[in-house]
């Protein structure tokens, strides 16, 4: 196994673990998970949660520090997650009229989760 296959295996179980965590922490508030790691045309969505008949679309960002972790989210992914929940909207009984949020869940390295509720704004 090469140095880089490693690292992409040590991200990729990191990630992983970080989702699990995020996943929890919005059930212990009781939201329903209704999805993990959801691919539609525009790319993956983390997770998608529901409170009721409202959705949540929830991107987890993993880093050392809660900054560097916000650092790592671009306009272009969030332009995919955005492009992914409305496909995803499509199966949904109120299609687009469905009540969403986009929040962000940021991992730091100690696996302390700090939740930014509608982080790409009115949705």
């Amino acid at each position: 196994m090469t140095a880089r296959s490693v690292r992409s295996s040590v991200s990729y179980h990191a990630g992983q673990a970080a989702e699990l965590r995020v996943a929890a922490d919005y059930e212990r508030r009781g939201f329903a998970i209704a999805h993990r790691r959801w691919r539609g045309a525009g790319g993956e969505i983390d997770l998608i949660a529901r409170d009721g008949e409202d959705l949540v679309f929830i991107e987890v960002k993993k880093s050392t520090r809660f900054d560097m972790a916000a650092a790592r989210i671009s306009q272009r992914q969030i332009d995919r997650i955005c492009a992914s929940a409305a496909a995803f909207l499509g199966s949904e009984p109120r299609g687009q009229l469905t009540n969403v949020r986009f929040d962000v869940a940021l991992v730091d390295g100690s696996g302390a989760v700090q939740i930014i509720e509608n982080a790409f704004g009115t949705a």
